[in-house]
């Protein structure tokens, strides 16, 4: 018996095959959304998922301004901020994010942070998240595949 073929494959910076992908956001709901961007973004659904390593992929959001909360959230969530100036603390709803340019954005790419690991990994591997909020996107060169982000769990 070849003993081998047993032994654990794991991958780093130079063996990692990371592909583009772009997810259409309309109608989804922002949590469940985050929750699959984020597995896409660590890599977990690949079968050489390495914890400490970004192999990952690269993933483009589409149609963000499409995003739903569920119930009251629109209105009652609230996000907190700091200026870094005393009395400097602000509030505010994802309705107010809304109207502002990049609101969407920043409601999307705050749910994904909470998502991935905390310290210098999750860091890197959040620069892998594009968010845009039309259909319209920057990254054709790459070649990005269209995913359906239902058929994930």
């Amino acid at each position: 018996m070849d003993t081998l073929s047993y032994k654990t494959i794991s991958l780093n910076k130079e063996t990692v095959q990371k592909e583009w992908v772009v997810v259409d956001a309309t109608d989804q709901v922002v949590g469940r959304l985050a929750s699959k961007v984020a597995k896409l973004l660590r890599g977990k659904y690949k079968p050489g998922f390495t914890p400490h390593v970004d192999c990952g992929d690269n993933v483009i959001i589409i149609n963000a301004d499409k995003v739903v909360f569920t119930g009251k959230k629109e209105t009652d969530k609230v996000y907190t901020r700091y200026t870094g100036y005393p009395g400097g603390q602000r509030f505010s709803t994802p309705e107010e994010l809304r109207k502002l340019p990049y609101g969407t954005e920043r409601i999307l790419r705050h749910a994904v942070k909470g998502m991935l690991p905390k310290g210098i990994l999750g860091r890197h591997i959040l620069k892998n998240l594009y968010i845009y909020p039309g259909t319209e996107h920057k990254h054709e060169a790459q070649k990005p595949k269209a995913i359906d982000i239902n058929q994930y769990k």
